[in-house]
């Protein structure tokens, strides 16, 4: 005879091989990758691109949701209000992630405490770029003119409180200039009146400017990594350009939904790993614009708390919301 207690334990053992069981089977069917930017961003190439890679080594179809709207934010919390079972990931970014922390910005969804990290996939720089007619060559002389003409620079961050905002307010308070910043409500708008002449200075994400640095439309000072740019080898990195001027690099991530179960989050960062290894995807990423990663989960958690740790100052100072 099977007492109450004796019913339950039953239960649960099944629920927990059932959910064994599932995780051995893991994947089992389509993956769906949101992707919470429209088609043709960084983060639209780098999600197909591993997409691709991804169906063929995991053997299940992984398919690409664009998501755009709100600044990353529409797609996130699809992410984040999804059931956590490996079959919906997502990309993120600093904007979507560790910038609305710093920035005490509300968002539908806590950054942190509603997704598991699974892997920082590439780098995503910044660079500064300036326009041809202006008489500086390299950062230190772009420094140099501020001083001698403040406020007669500006420049044209695709938001407010976005990366490219706090990277031209750290070179603001660093080298104690004063570039004013005109924030656009995308990044079209900055670069046409960039290329136009209507802002002299740009705090611009690689790939959507390279093609015009290479024409000479543009003059790049410095990337903003830890490395140089391999397309574009003789720009010198911040570090470089200018000592001491740090800003923190930005990234292109892969999250799953909180809870997700250590065995399937194992799994994706290892894929997720493997792909950015496979010199094909490394190749295609790197010549976009977006120099390979691949960490674990746990140093892309680090990275974070780095990220909020070393803007919190520089919003302070500059008294910048994210409104």
């Amino acid at each position: 005879m099977f007492t109450s207690r004796r019913i339950f334990t039953l239960l649960a053992c099944a629920t927990l091989a059932g959910a064994a069981f599932a995780q051995d089977k893991y994947p089992s069917k389509t993956i769906r990758l949101i992707v919470p930017f429209p088609p043709g961003a960084s983060t639209d190439i780098l999600g197909r691109t591993i997409a691709q890679k991804l169906s063929t080594s995991m053997g299940v179809p992984v398919i690409v949701d664009n998501m755009g709207g709100a600044s990353g934010t529409m797609g996130s919390e699809q992410l984040a209000r999804s059931a956590p079972d490996g079959y919906t990931i997502g990309v993120a970014v600093p904007a979507t992630h560790s910038l609305p922390v710093a920035l005490a910005r509300k968002v539908p969804y806590d950054p942190i405490k509603d997704f598991t990290p699974l892997s920082i996939i590439a780098n995503n720089p910044l660079a500064i770029v300036v326009t041809p007619d202006l008489p500086v060559n390299n950062l230190r002389e772009l420094v140099r003119y501020a001083r001698k003409n403040p406020g007669k620079l500006s420049d044209g961050p695709s938001g407010a409180g976005t990366a490219q905002h706090l990277g031209g307010e750290m070179l603001n308070q660093f080298s104690h200039i004063n570039i004013v910043h005109v924030p656009y409500k995308g990044g079209s708008g900055a670069l046409n009146d960039l290329l136009g002449g209507q802002i002299q200075v740009g705090y611009v994400v690689v790939p959507t400017v390279l093609q015009h640095v290479k024409a000479g439309k543009l003059k790049m000072l410095a990337v903003i990594d830890d490395r140089r740019y391999s397309e574009l080898p003789d720009v010198p990195t911040n570090r470089e350009a200018l000592p001491g001027f740090e800003p923190k690099t930005s990234w292109l991530g892969i999250f799953g939904p909180a809870n997700l179960p250590p065995a399937i989050a194992a799994r994706l960062t290892s894929e997720l790993q493997k792909a950015v290894r496979d010199p094909e995807v490394a190749k295609n990423l790197n010549a976009a614009g977006m120099p390979v990663v691949g960490s674990t989960g746990e140093q892309f958690a680090a990275r974070i708390r780095e990220d909020i740790e070393g803007w919190t100052p520089i919003i302070k100072a500059g008294k910048i919301t994210g409104d």
